[in-house]
């Protein structure tokens, strides 16, 4: 089977992209696949800290791009998943550390090793986004249901689409039933009617998934909502046909005339 490259991004910080990227990559790693997770967001890492692996650190991404160890030497392996791997990026970095074509040369020669090498991709569409996503061949763009996260969701999908990055598919996090049956929240099928792009999962608010980040302990490692939407993404991606969770209701609409307000609709 030949190794995927996919870019784990968001428009808008703090939707949750880290922690998709950490519980995807090892719900894959579960399932037997061969999975490294590549902190891509150079001067702001956090993707060691949610897979707790941040006393475990040599080299950096950035180590191996300048030359001063190899690839190799880069990757840390989780000792509680099977076949998980992490490479880390540097914290004393700017974002130009690393060049789209480094990124390429990269995840060409991840390749070789993994069935899947998942990007923790900086927020935003500065060039950390554009050299972080460089080497990917396809993306799962991460957003909340809030009006301001939906819109940069938007303007990365067009970045990507742009990029030739296919398939982009849509995860949703931290939907909240009682708030979108009340009006309060935009509901997935919201959110759809807006990015119109494939749907790949649904993530409830969880508080498992804070306890998770700061204890370092991954949530497929725990029986909660959330880890069991990661690991239904990480069978979609893989290919697998998964029922998604019932967590949407189209009787709360009052906050999308707002939406479409913004987006002209």
């Amino acid at each position: 089977m030949a190794s995927r490259v996919i870019v784990v991004t968001s428009g808008k910080g703090g939707v949750g992209k880290t922690t998709t990227t950490a519980n995807v990559a090892a719900a894959l790693a579960e399932m037997g696949s061969k999975v490294v997770a590549v902190d891509g967001d150079v001067g702001l890492r956090n993707l060691d800290v949610v897979m707790g692996l941040e006393n475990r650190i040599v080299y950096t991404l950035v180590d191996a791009i300048d030359g001063h160890c190899r690839l190799s030497q880069a990757v840390i392996r989780d000792k509680r998943v099977d076949n998980l791997f992490m490479i880390p990026t540097a914290q004393s970095k700017t974002k130009d550390a690393v060049t789209p074509q480094q990124m390429i040369d990269v995840c060409d020669e991840l390749r070789n090793d993994y069935e899947y090498v998942l990007i923790d991709c900086p927020a935003g569409i500065e060039a950390g986004f554009k050299n972080a996503a460089a080497g990917a061949d396809e993306a799962l763009v991460v957003t909340t249901p809030e009006v301001s996260a939906v819109r940069d969701a938007d303007r990365i999908i067009g970045l990507l689409e742009s990029m030739d990055k296919s398939p982009i598919r849509l995860i949703v996090n931290r939907i909240r039933s009682d708030m979108v049956k009340r009006g309060d929240m935009l509901g997935v099928s919201d959110v759809l009617d807006v990015l119109a792009i494939d749907l790949i999962g649904i993530v409830p608010d969880d508080e498992a998934v804070i306890t998770s980040a700061n204890s370092g302990v991954l949530l497929t490692s725990q029986a909660s909502q959330a880890s069991h939407a990661f690991r239904n993404i990480a069978s979609r991606i893989a290919g697998v046909d998964v029922p998604f969770m019932n967590l949407d209701s189209r009787e709360g609409i009052g906050i999308f005339g707002k939406i479409k307000t913004i987006f002209g609709f």
